[in-house]
């Protein structure tokens, strides 16, 4: 039933309704009293707020017309009808049944929250009055919103069905259907430029083999229109001033599978910068400025570098306290001579100070704790970037789930913001045990108590467990992250770890090792990190059954019971956005270790890891990992203790490789490690392609590269370095992260033990 015929029905009720209220009044009176009859859930009252009539006035035709207009125009009455009863006017009316409940099944693309919002605001949703008017536009905006997602083969199906006291209930059931493909896009006008090129800025491309993961043959309107966004800033970045978009045709095929995108553009000349100014209130020395403008002269104009200039000129006015500060960049082009002059209008506003910090939400985490965080001071001139670096450290101390921060401005003054932070904190204790498997550990269970903010005061109390068939772990720790007002950290351990090599299949001995420590932590810059460790280690080394020539000379020239003290400095640097599943960024850390001189075992250690993320595309990231490890003895220790060597081959180095099963070997055949280690991992990551699971799962594409050395009787020979290709997978699943490659060697030897399928599981319950 279209829009047309529903008004044209809707004008015969009203006509109806007017012609037998006329006849049933008569002659016109003087309303003394007004009774409202039929009425359910609506009260009298509103019925009366809407009345164009009052107690007094004479009722005529047209006042009688009006008042049914405007009842009806109200909604909530299908049927009107007025009457009298002597000097009173009858108000007889059948209310609209109310909207009970709405129920939207079928749908995949959409979620039902935002199909549920979408009939609110074209006014359908439990509550209100139900108006079988209103379905069909309901229809043709659901429509709409699964044609924007390229769903052109939707179907939508409504059911309203009665129920008790006057409402109803509205099952909405949607078929999606096949979503429409692109088959091509089509660029009309580009001399500059191929296809290829202008193509490759666009986000929807044509179906391809890597279309099932990225999805971009899907069409969507918004996606097109941010595409012709990013084509203008193309031609914008590169000179071409006037460039424009002069039509845009999508066309469908008659079954409503295949999508054919026409873009027609006019290009335009490129322009050239001839001159940079600057204009306003400068309220620093022009020299500060330009090198805050990535501009010069005679170079091809660029939006985006005019834009980001700008950006930087206010960021800099911002930390400087102008919190207000405006720069706007006018272009004088010059069409004739192809020629642009920048001018930078600077506004800074008054400079604003940061009168008061005001924190909530910090129930149990004690204000200090929050305030020593802080880069943002009170009485100070406002910084932008010290407000958001005070947000980011709120951040990582991981003790609320939320932090938000504002800035007002101080009612009454023009120069003075609050910063005022909301957090939500997270539970301040954490008892937590786990299961997993792994191909070289087996089963593996552990078990920790820890309190990351022992009563509110930002210190860490910590004591775990770990057992498996090859270690037995425990540890007691406790940590104060502000040992100093500077922020230096000092904490101590305590731990004990028993080791059985060969219940892993590496060698024939067993470690067990108690460990008392200290260790402070000294912050060099937002990133940076310096940590120091004082470590005494109480050691056995006890053989085991057929123990190897390797490790019994070992045991009869440094003995088997070792008491040591180890110092360990460490620097490291994070700019990672995420810990698990980073996209960009890197991670850097230089470890170095060594037992004091004249200790029963003497030794160091030196590691070096560098890992860095490149984003490609939207979807994919370029990921490097490189480590490198060397160890030697020194003093009366004749060699690295073999628990202290380094090994390669597994998940975390060389995938297709059995775990530990690079490098040297003893006379038992069993893997003896070295004391230089060097591998090499290159991996392009990319998500799941199934929606749900793209937030927790990630899969890759790698190639890996190692071994491991003994440098001192064998030396390093490059050709023994191992190579492995495959794929990878990685699940952050709610019972704890699952690892899973399947590595293919590519230059293995017949003594390597080659592992294609590698995972380890661990979970927390």
């Amino acid at each position: 039933m279209t829009t047309r015929v529903l008004r044209i029905l809707r004008c015969l009720l009203l006509l109806g309704a007017l012609l037998a209220s006329l006849a049933a009044l008569g002659e016109g009176f003087v309303v003394k009293d007004i009774r409202v009859e039929g009425l359910q859930r609506i009260s009298a009252g509103t019925v009366f707020n809407y009345l164009p009539v009052q107690l007094g006035q004479e009722l005529d035709d047209r006042a009688t017309a009006r008042i049914i207009h405007d009842l009806y125009k109200t909604g909530f009455f299908k049927d009107v009808k007025l009457e009298r009863d002597g000097d009173v006017l009858v108000i007889r009316v059948r209310e609209r049944p109310a909207i009970a409940k709405i129920d939207i099944s079928g749908n995949k693309t959409i979620d039902t929250d935002q199909l549920l919002a979408s009939l609110r605001d074209t006014g359908l949703s439990e509550g209100r009055v139900f108006n079988r008017f209103v379905l069909d536009r309901i229809e043709q905006e659901l429509r709409r919103l699964f044609f924007n997602q390229g769903k052109y083969n939707v179907r939508i199906d409504t059911t309203v069905t009665p129920l008790e006291r006057n409402r109803v209930a509205i099952d909405i059931t949607i078929t999606e259907g096949e979503t429409a493909r692109i088959r091509q896009i089509n660029i009309v006008g580009n001399q500059s430029f191929d296809d290829s090129e202008l193509l490759d800025v666009f986000e929807l491309a044509p179906t391809n083999l890597l279309s099932f993961i990225s999805k971009d043959d899907q069409y969507s309107r918004q996606k097109l229109a941010g595409d012709l966004e990013k084509l203008r800033s193309y031609y914008l970045d590169r000179g071409f001033i006037n460039f424009r978009i002069v039509s845009t045709q999508v066309s469908i095929t008659p079954d409503n599978s295949d999508i054919y995108i026409t873009i027609n553009l006019h290009e335009g000349d490129v322009y050239h910068i001839t001159d940079i100014k600057l204009a306003g209130d400068l309220v620093a020395p022009p020299e500060s400025f330009y090198p805050l403008i990535h501009l010069k002269r005679g170079q091809v104009f660029s939006r985006k570098e005019v834009v980001g200039s700008a950006d930087r000129i206010t960021g800099m006015l911002g930390d400087a306290g102008y919190a207000f500060a405006n720069v706007n960049s006018v272009p004088d082009v010059d069409d004739e001579k192809k020629e642009v002059v920048i001018t930078f209008f600077v506004d800074p506003g008054k400079r604003v100070y940061t009168r008061r910090i005001n924190i909530t939400g910090n129930h149990q985490t004690r204000d200090e704790v929050l305030r020593r965080e802080m880069r943002q001071m009170e009485a100070a001139w406002f910084s932008a970037a010290k407000v958001r670096a005070s947000r980011e450290r709120l951040q990582r101390l991981g003790y609320f789930e939320e932090v938000n921060v504002e800035t007002p401005a101080v009612p009454g003054s023009t120069d003075q913001v609050d910063v005022n932070i909301a957090v939500t904190e997270r539970a301040m204790g954490n008892l937590s045990a786990g299961l997993g498997f792994s191909q070289s550990q087996g089963l593996i269970f552990n078990a920790s108590i820890s309190q990351n903010n022992f009563l509110g005061t930002g210190k860490r109390v910590s004591f775990a467990f770990n057992n498996s068939s090859a270690n037995t772990f425990y540890s007691l720790g406790y940590t104060n992250p502000y040992s100093t007002v500077d922020g230096v950290s000092r904490g101590f351990i305590l731990s004990y770890r028993k080791t059985d090599f060969q219940e892993v299949d590496v060698a024939r001995y067993l470690i067990d090792n108690t460990r008392l420590g200290v260790n402070f932590g000294i912050p060099t810059s937002e990133t940076d990190q310096l940590i120091l460790n004082l470590d005494f280690f109480d050691t056995r080394f006890k053989l085991g059954g057929g123990a190897s020539e390797e490790l019994i000379r070992f045991a009869e020239d440094n003995g088997t019971s070792y008491l040591y003290f180890q110092p360990t400095l460490s620097w490291s640097h994070d700019s990672r956005d995420s810990s698990l599943m980073p996209t960009e960024g890197g991670y850097q850390r230089v470890s170095g270790s060594f037992s004091i001189p004249g200790s029963e075992l003497e030794y160091y250690r030196f590691s070096y890891t560098n890992k860095y993320y490149f984003p490609l595309t939207r979807v994919f990231t370029f990921a490097l990992k490189g480590d490198i490890g060397y160890g030697d003895s020194f003093g009366d220790t004749t060699q690295l203790p073999p628990w202290r060597n380094f090994f390669a081959g597994g998940l975390k180095t060389v995938r297709g490789f059995k775990e530990f099963s690079l490098g040297p070997r003893d006379s038992n055949g069993d893997p003896l490690g070295g004391n230089f280690r060097l591998v090499g991992n290159a991996e392009i990551l990319f998500p799941a392609p199934f929606k749900l699971m793209e937030k927790t799962v990630r899969l890759g594409l790698f190639v890996d590269a190692g071994n491991v050395y003994d440098t001192r009787n064998i030396g390093f020979d490059f050709a023994e370095i191992r190579m492995s290709a495959g794929v990878s997978g990685f699940w952050l699943s709610p019972f704890g992260a699952f690892g899973v490659s399947l590595g293919f060697p590519l230059n293995d030897k017949p003594d390597d033990d080659v592992e294609i399928f590698q995972f380890s599981f661990g979970s927390a319950f």
